[in-house]
Parts: C-alpha cells; structure tokens; sequence
C-alpha cells in the first residue's frame, strides 16, 4: 500500500494506493510550512492521518488491502526544508510507518502533474500563485511567488485582495459595494467594514490569503461589469507578465495547475495565447496526475 497526498494552502487530497490503484481518498486541511506554525501544520496532518488510517483499517477488515505502508509521498505549500523537513519527516514515520517517504513542495508536484516527464512550464492558480520551468526530472527556474503580500498575481487571494484595497478607498461601484457588504461584512451601515477588513487580514497569522481567496467567486459572478472585468483580466495579465514571461514561451508549453486556474480558464487562455503562450491543459486535481506520474516511473 502506499499513500499519496497534495497539500495546498487551503486544503489536502489524501489517496491510498495499491499498484496505482485508489482504494481510499480523504479530504484534509492544507498546510504551507511557509506560512504556518510547526503546530499547525502538524495538527492538520495528525487529522487527515486519522482519516486515512481509519480508510486503511476499514480496507484491510474487508480483506482488500494489506496494513504495511510502503511509499508516502507528501506534497505540501511552502519549501519543505532543514528543521521543517525532518520534523514531518519524523511525524509521517510515526504516523504510517512507512518503507519510504518523499516529501516535495507544491511547486514540484504541480510540474510533475502538468508536465510528466517532459520539459515545461508548470503555472500554479489556486488560493496563490506560482510558476517554474522543469526539464521533465527536476524544476530549473522558478519566477517566485511572494505569497499574498508580495505576490500570487492571478490567483484567488490576488483577486480578493485588489477588489477589498478598492472598496476600503470607494472605488468599488455602488452597488456591488452593497451587495459585497450584505453578503461578507455583515450588512449594516458600513461603519464597521474597515474594521472588520482589518482585522481578517492582518490578525489571523496564516488564514488571510485564504480568506482573501474566499471572496474571488463574488467577484467572477459579476465579471461582466466593467469594473470587474478590469480588475480580474488585470491580475491575469500580471500572472502572465510577471510569471508566465520569465520563461521562453515559444519554446515550452504550459500546463495549469489548480482549481481556481480551471475556474478562469476561459479568461485565462485568450490572454495566455496573446502572450504566446501553447496551453498542455489544465489540472484541477493534480493529484490524479501525480498517481500516473509515480506509477509510470515504476513500470
């Protein structure tokens, strides 16, 4: 048996496998070794391993699979490096017990998923943003991400937060200003919407992009306002600008990565291509990618 999860910020996909095969997926909380505590991190793997083991044990009462681990390979946000890494390593060993564990960032599972074994560029739009090139074994050039404050043009969070900075200064219309406030402030007058803003994004250490993130669906709801589809097509084009055009895009495809680069892909594409950009496709659940990926390399 072996598990596989990929870890975002927001969220995890858990699968246990047998000779390629999913016998059990669970869901989980994400985890970003870069913006979270250690404790954190930790709680939300110790809660989605309740889960699999649970599945496992389920499984091998039914006769269908054996109780031994022998691959973990964990995805996770964030760079799984020194202290960080042997402190999930340790915890996965005391977890599952496993013959082997790998454990890799986001980043490389989104080349693996979107490119295989071949060179590419691998673009990650979920709750953030990321890009690299990969030369079909390792990744060779990355743009850097910056996560919300800095970066994650293109992604939810990015969008969430263009469209709050203008409403704490007026500059969203009216009417969708109202609509806003009934729908994820509260309602009321509005005295308090400054306030409430905030404290969402700058208290909560480790839970602002994803709040962030959380408002980009109203926003797209009305991407035919005027105002929307300028904000929105512009945090693409900075994607684009700023990630995308770093590589040679006459010479490498683009695979998208994420849920949310699925969401906007009719937005995406004519914007990419303009750039010259030859999309491979989108992937919204790396993770099946990922199972190929690993299973192929044992064939």
């Amino acid at each position: 048996m072996d598990i596989l999860c990929e870890s975002g910020a927001t969220k995890s996909d858990w699968r246990l496998l047998s000779e390629g095969k999913e016998l059990f997926r669970h869901p989980g909380e994400g985890t970003n070794l870069s913006a979270m505590s250690p404790e954190v991190v930790e709680e939300h793997i110790r809660q989605a391993a309740f889960g699999v083991l649970s599945g496992l044990e389920h499984l091998v009462k039914l006769g269908v699979a054996d109780a031994s681990i022998d691959h973990v390979w964990y995805y996770t946000a964030g760079v799984p490096d020194g202290e960080r890494r042997e402190h999930l390593e340790t915890l996965l060993e005391a977890l599952f017990h496993p013959r082997q564990i790998e454990i890799q960032s986001d980043l490389l599972a989104a080349a693996r998923a979107a490119c295989g074994h071949e060179a590419g560029i691998a673009a990650i739009l979920g709750t953030g943003s990321n890009s690299c090139l990969f030369d079909g074994k390792k990744i060779v050039g990355k743009a850097g991400s910056g996560g919300f404050i800095l970066g994650d043009e293109g992604s939810a969070a990015h969008i969430g937060k263009l469209f709050l900075a203008d409403y704490i200064k007026g500059l969203v219309p009216e009417d969708l200003a109202l609509q806003f406030r009934e729908l994820h402030l509260g309602g009321g007058d509005g005295s308090r919407d400054y306030e409430t803003i905030i404290t969402e994004v700058y208290h909560p250490i480790g839970s602002a992009s994803t709040w962030l993130g959380s408002l980009a669906p109203f926003v797209l709801s009305h991407y035919a306002e005027p105002y929307v589809k300028t904000l929105v097509d512009g945090s693409i084009q900075s994607f684009i600008d700023r990630h995308l055009r770093a590589y040679d895009l006459s010479r490498y495809p683009v695979g998208v990565v994420g849920g949310f680069g699925s969401a906007i892909k009719t937005l995406f594409v004519p914007l990419a291509r303009k750039a010259g950009a030859r999309i491979l496709g989108f992937y919204p659940h790396p993770i099946d990618e990922l199972v190929r990926y690993h299973y192929a390399q044992s064939e």
